[in-house]
């Protein structure tokens, strides 16, 4: 049975789908409450207004894709809040992917800085200290380095120079001796990365 004219326009239909499908294009914002419920099942709401499934599609896929990419930037890195927030030129890659140990010790003008305190445990994934324990560290991820590590716990370190507490110590300065050794052998902090076993000097002599 033919469907009459267009209450709008003037066109004419031959079937009820073409006829909605009209409306839908050419009528959406002029629809009655009753025309909204004949055409709701071909739009994606019941409010009669034509929203495209096509570009909703594409939007969804390409939404999905960026939370797949940002997952694995937090898996890789453990996100800001685990190794991305500290301040060190190299940053560790591949969090939990390796675990192993070494020790530390770090004394300033006489006084051996205790990592067994609360302030200093678990304050990164890739490295960090863990139940209570203050000499032995640990390291879950690569490229961890020197720099990074000792920044992890608000030391900063240079080949030269130890700033702890707000105060810069610089081999430079008379009567400082400032000590930066992995394994007793002085190495460059933002370049040394950790292996097993290392074991980490940082020493302040006046």
């Amino acid at each position: 049975m033919s469907v009459p004219d267009c209450r709008y326009c003037e066109a004419e239909f031959d079937d009820e789908d073409a006829y909605l499908d009209h409306l839908v294009a050419d009528h959406a914002d002029d629809l009655g409450t009753i025309d909204q419920r004949r055409v709701a099942g071909r739009t994606d709401d019941n409010s009669g207004l034509d929203v495209p499934t096509g570009p909703l599609v594409i939007g969804l896929v390409v939404l999905g894709g960026v939370a797949v990419i940002v997952a694995a930037w937090v898996t890789t890195t453990g996100g800001g809040g685990s190794t991305g927030s500290v301040d060190a030129a190299v940053q560790p890659t591949d969090l939990r992917t390796v675990h192993y140990h070494g020790t530390i010790e770090v004394v300033i003008a006489g006084d051996q800085v205790d990592f067994s305190r609360d302030r200093y445990q678990l304050q990164s994934e890739a490295f960090h200290f863990e139940g209570g324990g203050g000499t032995r560290w640990h390291v879950h991820a690569r490229q961890v380095t020197l720099e990074y590590a000792m920044a992890t716990l608000d030391i900063d370190v240079t080949t030269d120079t130890v700033t702890y507490d707000g105060t810069t110590y610089r081999d430079a300065d008379s009567g400082t001796d400032v000590t930066v050794a992995v394994n007793g052998e002085s190495v460059q902090p933002s370049e040394y990365v950790l292996q097993e076993g290392d074991r980490i000097t940082v020493r302040i002599e006046q």
